[in-house]
């Protein structure tokens, strides 16, 4: 069993891997690693790109934060000299040194303050901030109890309200004996400008925040973003947990953001802050170049494979299947019986031509051998259906004379008779005269009945033996009767020598039998009829005809006797 359902499925593999399929599969395995091989090719310039980019941006966060770095180093160095002045010149001399000594090339220190111990501010080189309280802040806090440099997170100035940093350097880290604190605002609109060299460039975005994660500065085209928490950033919420959990000064993370781009995120922590400068890089938006180009070689690796198929296809109709359908459907017209179906041969390619012309001399030998056959089998018939000694038709052609001839006569509704002629006593004309006379003979009845047929347009027949038969079409039974003592005499004309018989010379006895056919008789009790008036003929004296009451009844035996 499973060695049929292999073999069927055979089957259906061959036809499903057609001539179409094949080519079409050379097609592509000639078309396809060429086109593939330069679709990985751009797959592995545009991995490249992206990891070059991230390198270049990672190199260009860690230069913006070392520009920060300075910033934060300059305001350390500008607090440190302002603690040293107030620590050696007093709160009244140190106030006019600050104001004189801030240099301009600092834009990003806003202003610089000495607060009392308590938070008062005391000097300004801003006038507006003197006698603020900033005790309560936290960074000026942490400057007093660690006695060193404070950078304070992103927050709001207490006279203009606009977000800003702060740093605090108390002086008591160089004069113990004194309290005072030396405050300095950051211009937070100053850091944005400095990190304008990350903007500009698609997919690149870079905020500065905070340790809250508070955006603290971002480029002049993202600056609606500063004071908002990082989380709350489009794109950058993924980032934020890890950017200001890390306590690595540096790192970078991949991600899926939520419009479905690729993003790369770098960090860097400022030194001396809490602040970090984040980096995201649009990796769609970087290779957005190489993935046109990626797109335009699958569209060309489309294209390409589709007309390559519709070359093969069209090529495989033009140059296979159409010549092997026209050489099919000629082979189906001889197959046919179309003898003249031949293949055109300047229809084809030359690949073809020999095979059209062994399909052509296979054709006309076939036709030629069709037509002696045909011959030979017409001259078979004949001989099958004809007596070689009567030269009539032998018993099997009479029979199916006789099947026409029903069926005619049932169709027109016209009489059909049959004569059933037997020789009288033709054991004894051979035994008498030996075969050799016996076969002449049967060969001169034979010869007489056929003159009779071709006067009565009937059909004569050797029934067997020395019997021979009669059929008349459109023949009553009495013009039968009378065809049959036409036969009867006919043969005693021939005064044939027959010293054995009463009569001294060879007779016959005809049984006659008429019949108008229906569907409830057959062709065979037509037969039966004239041979059961043979066989009243023979018992009433032979040389007699007798017809049968097939049709009629003429006497209380069915017999009607002439002559």
């Amino acid at each position: 069993m499973s060695s049929v359902i292999f073999n069927r499925n055979r089957v259906k593999l061959k036809k499903l891997l057609g001539i179409r399929t094949r080519l079409v599969l050379l097609a592509l395995i000639l078309v396809a690693p060429l086109m593939l091989e330069r679709v990985r090719s751009l797959e592995h310039t545009r991995s490249k790109q992206i990891a070059l980019a991230t390198e270049e941006f990672l190199n260009i966060a860690q230069h913006s934060a070392d520009t920060q770095r300075e910033v934060v180093s300059s305001v350390e160095t500008m607090l440190k000299s302002a603690a040293y002045i107030r620590a050696s010149s007093g709160i009244g001399r140190s106030c006019e040194i600050l104001r004189a000594s801030l240099p301009s090339n600092l834009p990003w220190i806003r202003s610089i303050m000495i607060a009392s111990k308590d938070g008062l501010v005391q000097c300004s080189t801003l006038n507006i901030q003197v006698g603020l309280q900033i005790g309560d802040r936290e960074y000026f806090k942490k400057a007093q109890a660690s006695r060193d440099f404070v950078f304070s997170d992103y927050l709001f100035g207490k006279t203009n309200g606009r977000p800003m940093m702060m740093a605090a350097y108390p002086v008591a880290a160089i004069n113990p004996e004194e309290d005072a604190v030396v405050v300095a605002g950051i211009n937070i609109d100053w850091l944005s400008k400095i990190m304008t060299n990350l903007g500009g460039r698609p997919g690149i975005s870079s905020l500065l925040v905070d340790s809250a994660g508070v955006v603290l500065a971002a480029p002049t085209d993202q600056t609606s973003m500063i004071g908002r928490p990082l989380d709350s950033v489009p794109l950058m919420s993924a980032a934020a947990e890890k950017a200001l959990s890390s306590d690595a000064p540096t790192g970078s993370l991949s991600f899926t953001a939520s419009d479905g781009s690729n993003r790369t995120i770098s960090f860097s922590r400022i030194s001396g802050t809490q602040s970090r400068l984040i980096v995201s890089i649009d990796e769609t938006r970087v290779t957005e170049a190489i993935n046109r180009e990626i797109r335009n070689a699958y569209l060309q690796l489309g294209f390409v494979c589709l007309f390559v198929l519709l070359g093969a296809l069209i090529g495989a109709e033009k140059l296979i299947i159409n010549p092997i359908e026209v050489m099919t459907g000629m082979a189906k017209r001889f197959g046919e019986g179309d003898r003249s179906a031949r293949v055109a041969r300047s229809k084809l390619p030359a690949e073809f031509m020999p095979l059209a012309r062994a399909f052509n001399a296979m054709a006309a030998q076939l036709s030629q051998r069709e037509r002696e056959l045909l011959a030979n089998n017409d001259r078979l018939t004949v001989i099958a259906s004809i007596d070689m000694l009567s030269g009539l038709a032998n018993r099997r052609g009479f029979q199916s004379r006789l099947d026409f001839e029903w069926m005619k006569a049932q169709q027109y509704n016209s009489q059909l008779s049959l004569l059933m002629i037997d020789v009288d006593h033709f054991k004894l004309y051979n035994d008498t005269y030996g075969h050799p006379e016996g076969d002449a003979c049967l060969t001169r009845l034979g010869e007489t009945l056929a003159g009779i047929a071709a006067d009565t347009m009937g059909f004569a027949g050797r029934y067997g033996g020395e019997e021979f038969c009669l059929l008349l079409p459109n023949t009553d039974s009495l013009k039968a009767l009378a065809i049959g003592e036409m036969v009867r005499t006919a043969v005693l004309d021939l005064k044939i020598p027959h010293h054995t018989s009463g009569h001294h010379t060879v007779t016959v006895s005809i049984g006659v039998a008429g019949a108008l056919p229906n569907d409830t008789q057959r062709p065979g009790d037509l037969i039966e009829a004239a041979d059961a008036a043979l066989y009243a003929a023979k018992h009433r004296g032979r040389n007699t005809v007798v017809e049968h009451g097939f049709a009629r009844m003429v006497d209380q035996a069915g017999m009607a006797l002439a002559g």
